[in-house]
């Protein structure tokens, strides 16, 4: 049975070491001439103004999850979409329980303000 999973194996083993590779090769044959400028931080154009270890507002995390939850949606409704008339309707209910708790949260979260900016 593990001879089955050779071939990955060797994929693997191959793959890792010529990624490996190029990179030794990268940092011994390329290019070293740091210079003032290019060491220095690069922030728009200007000189950054704080510090980067600020804290974040724990919003743009509350709209990073909300955006991978509704990404995940998508996940299931195309390919309920391309065997939409083989389901029948037992697949179109469950669909439409399907939806309608992800429109249930959509409705929560924005009933909380989790969706405004100030």
């Amino acid at each position: 049975m593990l001879a089955e999973y050779l071939p990955t194996l060797l994929f693997l083993i191959v793959a890792t070491g010529i990624g490996i590779a190029l990179l030794i090769v990268g940092n011994l044959l390329g290019p070293k001439r740091p210079t003032a400028e290019k060491l220095s931080p690069y922030e728009c154009g200007f000189a950054p103004f704080e510090d980067a270890r600020m804290q974040f507002d724990v919003r743009y995390y509350l709209i990073a999850i909300q955006f991978i939850i509704f990404d995940l949606e998508i996940i299931f409704i195309v390919p309920w979409t391309q065997i939409f008339h083989e389901l029948g309707a037992r697949g179109l209910v469950t669909m439409g329980l399907f939806v309608g708790m992800l429109f249930l949260g959509f409705v929560y979260v924005w009933k909380k303000g989790a969706l405004e900016w100030e």
